[in-house]
């Protein structure tokens, strides 16, 4: 009987955090469905006493805009690259760091370690003049560079661990039949990588679409993703409170679905290791 009650008193504890965390995109939700009249009249809970309030109005505004479908179009084009980048390249590495010997193996790991401490705004200046000397500054090309640059010590230090916890007879058995690294790379360390190159490719995808700082100083206008799109609609008195809150539950959309379709592998990804 306790044990029951502990077990409903945590559901509850959890669903009220549930409910407080979901609470501000309820509202944001709310918002951007709400008159721009009504916006600045009442709250945001006032639609759900008065449901003749709802009007797809904001939304219809957002995608009939060329600034903003560009910005949404610019944010694919940079976070997708930057994702599949940041994957394929941390991958190799990283089985090259497990399994393969070579001089300096060690401490080529122990850089990559280094840099995970190495602030992001350390390098912003350098890399603008670097990007202006080779004519790519402002360019999508540029900030894709720069979130895959950023993201590799992270993607590799973790794959590297992951992939070392592959028992080691699989790929000498591999080795015995003939396959070379590449071979076995394909075949053995990929399929079996599943869960944490999945959980990596959310976290980078999530880092990079809801990043604002690297796009504010490596992308002009015409290269600007979402987030910058929308911080440009700032007013004093949130006086494009019904653009923002629109855009802002567009941009939240791709992440969710991102998310929600690979949570399984993220799950296993996270619990990879724990269990022997």
């Amino acid at each position: 009987m306790r044990r029951a009650l502990r077990g409903a008193g945590m559901k509850t504890v959890m669903a009220a955090v549930g409910f407080l965390w979901l609470l501000p995109t309820l509202g944001l939700l709310l918002t951007a469905l709400r008159p721009r009249a009504e916006i600045s009249r009442s709250g945001w809970w006032n639609l759900i006493l008065r449901p003749s309030q709802v009007t797809l109005e904001n939304f219809e505004r957002i995608l009939e805009s060329r600034f903003f479908v560009r910005s949404l179009v610019n944010t694919f084009a940079i976070t997708v690259p930057s994702t599949v980048g940041v994957v394929l390249v941390a991958s190799m590495a990283a089985y090259a760091l497990a399994w393969i010997e070579f001089p300096g193996r060690d401490w080529m790991f122990v850089a990559v370690i280094g840099l995970l401490v190495v602030p992001l705004q350390m390098a912003l200046i350098p890399v603008a003049r670097l990007y202006g000397t080779i004519g790519i500054f402002g360019s999508i090309l540029g900030a894709i560079l720069f979130h895959v640059a950023f993201g590799l010590p992270f993607a590799i230090f973790l794959l590297r661990n992951f992939f070392a916890g592959i028992p080691k007879e699989l790929l000498e058995a591999a080795r015995l039949d003939g396959a070379s690294e590449a071979r076995i790379f394909v075949r053995v360390i990929l399929p079996l990588g599943v869960p944490a190159i999945a959980s990596l490719a959310i976290f980078q995808f999530l880092w990079v679409w809801n990043d604002l700082l690297v796009a504010l100083v490596f992308t002009r206008t015409a290269s600007a993703p979402i987030t910058v799109a929308i911080q440009q609609q700032l007013r004093s008195l949130g006086g494009n409170i019904d653009i923002i809150a629109a855009a802002s539950f567009i941009s939240m959309v791709v992440p969710l679905i991102v998310f929600f379709s690979f949570q399984r592998y993220f799950a296993e990804g996270l619990l990879a290791g724990s269990v022997k």
